[in-house]
C-alpha cells in the first residue's frame, strides 16, 4: 500500500506524522518511508540508519553547438522559453528546461544534443525494518518534479508493492505534491484546528477530489483554535483518522529529532486508529 502523507501549507505536523507512523509501524512490518519533500528534506532528522545507497540524480539539458542553420524551430517548439534564439547565438536556459526532447529531436542540424546536468542527490538508510530514502535538491535548482519522479522510480524498482510505502509529500497544492500523492493508494491530509489550517485544508482537499483519491485527515495540535476544521469535515462527510493532542512536550522532543510516540501512549493511541483504517481499507478493496 502506498500512503501520501500531506499538507495545505508547511508546518502543520506531516513530518512528524510520517516518522512516527513508520516508525511504529516498523516495530512489527517492513516499512518503506520516502521523503519526497526533496526541497528541504528533514524527515532524516529523526531516523539513524546505516547508508546502504547513495547516488546523484540527472536531468538532461540541451547543450547547443554551434554547427547550427540558426532557424529558429527550437525556440518556436519549446512550451517554457528555455530556449531562445537571440541573433547568432542559441541560449539554453537550463532551469527552465522540462526536459522534453522537443528542441533536441525536431534540430535539423542536430546542434542541441541532450547531456545530464546533476539536479540532486538521493540517499537510501536502513534501520531495523525500515527502510528510509531521501532525495536532496541541488541548491539553485529550480524544478523538484523531475526528482521527486526519479526518487518514486527508484522506490518502485528496489521495493516490492505488498510492503507499507509511506511518501512525506512537499506541502502546498503545486506541481511537486501533485506529482508526489499522483500515484498513491491514500493520502492522509494533515491540518491544524485553526483558521489558516482550514483554508488550506480546503484547497488541498479539493486538489485530492480532482485527482479523484481516497483520503482522511488527521487534526494536529487538536484543542488549539476553534472547531472549524472538526465542522468541516462533518458537514463534508471526510474521515477524520486521528488528533493529535497539542502539548508543548511533543514540541520539545520533535526540536530534538526524538519521535514522539516513544514518550506518550495517547500519540501511540492516535497511530493505531490510523493503522485500523488502512486495516479496513484493505478489507473494503478485498470485499
Amino acid at each position: 500500500m502506498d500512503i501520501a502523507i500531506a499538507s495545505g501549507k508547511g508546518g502543520t505536523g506531516k513530518t512528524t506524522l510520517a516518522t512516527n507512523l513508520a516508525s511504529y509501524l516498523a516495530e512489527k512490518d517492513k516499512v518503506v518511508l520516502v521523503d519526497l519533500d526533496v526541497e528541504e528534506p528533514n524527515s532524516g532528522l529523526f531516523i539513524n540508519g546505516e547508508i546502504v545507497h547513495e547516488m546523484d540524480k540527472f536531468k538532461m539539458i540541451p547543450v547547443w553547438n554551434k554547427d547550427c542553420s540558426l532557424c529558429g524551430l527550437c525556440q518556436e517548439v519549446c512550451n517554457y522559453n528555455a530556449v531562445l534564439h537571440l541573433g547568432v547565438h542559441i541560449m539554453v536556459f537550463s532551469e527552465l528546461c522540462h526536459s522534453c526532447y522537443a528542441c533536441s529531436e525536431l534540430c535539423p542540424d542536430s546542434a542541441l544534443p541532450m547531456k545530464p546536468k546533476k539536479m540532486g542527490r538521493l540517499k537510501h538508510l536502513q534501520h531495523g525494518k525500515l527502510s528510509f530514502v531521501e532525495s536532496r535538491l541541488e541548491i539553485g535548482q529550480e524544478q523538484a518534479v523531475p526528482l521527486i519522479s526519479q526518487t518514486k522510480k527508484y522506490i518502485n524498482e528496489n521495493f516490492y508493492q505488498e510492503i507499507i510505502r509511506i511518501y512525506d509529500s512537499p506541502p502546498g497544492t503545486s506541481c511537486p505534491v501533485i506529482e508526489a500523492v499522483k500515484d498513491v493508494d491514500y493520502v492522509i491530509l494533515v491540518t491544524e484546528p485553526t483558521p489558516f489550517g482550514l483554508h488550506d485544508l480546503k484547497l488541498t482537499v479539493e486538489m485530492i477530489r480532482k485527482l479523484d483519491k481516497r483520503y482522511g485527515v488527521v487534526i494536529n495540535r487538536f484543542g488549539i483554535g476553534d472547531e472549524g476544521v472538526s465542522t468541516y469535515c462533518r458537514e463534508e462527510n471526510i474521515a477524520v483518522l486521528a488528533k493529535i493532542p497539542n502539548r508543548r512536550a511533543i514540541a520539545e522532543l520533535y526540536s530534538r529529532g526524538e519521535l514522539v510516540y516513544k514518550h506518550f501512549n495517547d500519540v501511540k493511541e492516535q497511530l493505531d486508529l490510523i493503522i485500523r483504517s488502512f486495516d479496513q481499507l484493505v478489507v473494503g478493496e478485498s470485499v
